[in-house]
């Protein structure tokens, strides 16, 4: 007799505990009761609002015995698209009502994003020389707030991610390069014992990626049926969902973004966001990316001269280099930053949506007060002439061709 192959999800109210799923609770069951504490890193997308409810699913369905403490750290960027941003925050506020530590990880005021940009002077940035956004409003306040959470717990922690294979071909260069590393089996998740971000915490802490395995039908069926049905947990997670394109999300199998990626091609993601009829209200953050590209432009921003302040050739490789954006062009910015947002939430207002949050007033205040302060990048004074300011040539070898006039 031919058996029946089922489906990861079967039934129309029953979760069908077969290969994908199994195998995650295999990971888990493999590696969770050797750490203390659990702590998951939470961007709020799609693969990580999946791996954090069917875990605490599988816990609530007494198939997985809980660790000794749960800790949530949310990565926020500050740039999220809305319905992420929100989706997060709601269910970050059901965990913490039943007692989960729940921490909201932003960068430094100074740090963030639009803030250093539009306060601090530093352009836009781009895929070739200049991508600093990623690194310093993501990756190092998580790290810095895992090291500060682990400092709190006693014992060795495990540290619980949404990577998945084939949401990155570079990444998946990096997983099949240690998938089975530290004597994991195969289909037992990303296990290694030590993050390589956190380097002070060596030997307490170790990663798992225990949806490794899912294909993007399984992250969807999970977010569009099961994860809101009682028996799992009810889980609203309707707002993900829409963030990749709502009824139609798994076909499209849409990257989000931050708002107005400078470093993406298109706004693939914001577009995917505002064909969803519900989200179509925030359409104006479309005009973020216009701006940015506004930024880079030469009238926007200072130059250096190629010669330094004894009259000789500077010793920098790149002699005339464009530099930080002018106070006029970060002025500029602003306003045009805030009337997006002013615009946006008029009309959220009048259709009962949710507000959008690019600039809270404490960011403006900060922004309007380093550039009173006359801020600069380091290195930057402030009195070199704007980028589209015709000067003598000056090139590397420290040769110098005068102006043509």
């Amino acid at each position: 007799m031919m058996s029946l192959q089922p489906s990861l999800f079967e039934g129309s109210k029953r979760l069908v505990y077969d290969e994908a799923i199994q195998m995650t609770l295999q990971s888990m069951q493999a590696y969770g009761p050797t750490h203390n504490h659990w702590v998951f890193a939470f961007s709020g997308g799609k693969d990580s609002t999946a791996t954090l409810t069917v875990i605490l699913h599988l816990i609530d369905a007494g198939r997985l015995q809980p660790p000794k403490s749960i800790s949530v750290l949310y990565a926020d960027t500050r740039m999220e698209l809305p319905p992420l941003a929100i989706a997060a925050e709601n269910l970050l506020n059901r965990l913490r009502a039943r007692g989960i530590y729940c921490e909201t990880v932003r960068a430094p005021m100074d740090q963030r994003f639009l803030v250093y940009m539009l306060g601090r002077g530093v352009p836009p940035p781009n895929n070739n020389t200049f991508r600093w956004c990623t690194r310093q409003i993501k990756v190092d306040p998580m790290t810095a707030a895992l090291e500060r959470r682990i400092n709190e717990l006693d014992g060795s922690i495990l540290m619980i991610t949404g990577v998945r294979q084939g949401e990155s071909a570079i990444r998946d260069g990096r997983i099949a390069m240690s998938c089975g590393k530290d004597g994991a089996e195969c289909g037992q998740g990303w296990y290694q014992q030590v993050v390589p971000e956190a380097k002070g915490i060596r030997g307490r802490i170790a990663t798992l990626a225990p949806i490794l395995h899912w294909r993007v039908c399984n992250v969807f069926d999970w977010l569009k049926i099961y994860a809101r049905l009682e028996e799992y947990g009810a889980w609203d997670t309707s707002a993900v969902v829409d963030a990749y394109g709502g009824d139609e999300a798994q076909e499209i199998n849409a990257r989000t973004g931050c708002n107005g990626c400078p470093l993406a091609v298109k706004d693939l993601g914001l577009m995917t966001v505002i064909r969803v009829p519900y989200w179509s209200y925030i359409s104006p953050l479309l005009g973020l990316k216009p701006l940015y590209r506004e930024l880079r432009l030469p009238q926007n921003r200072l130059k250096k001269t190629g010669i330094d302040e004894n009259g000789d050739v500077a010793t920098a490789k790149n002699k005339q280099r464009m530099g930080p954006l002018t106070f006029e062009a970060r002025e500029m910015a602003l306003d045009r930053i805030l009337s997006i947002q002013s615009e946006i939430n008029l009309e959220a207002l009048r259709l009962g949506r949710p507000k959008v949050d690019l600039l809270n007033d404490d960011e403006v205040a900060r922004i309007r007060e380093l550039i009173a302060l006359k801020t600069w990048p380091n290195g930057w004074d402030g009195d070199e002439p704007t980028a589209d300011t015709p000067l003598d040539a000056v090139f590397a070898d420290g040769t110098i061709q005068p102006l043509l006039i």
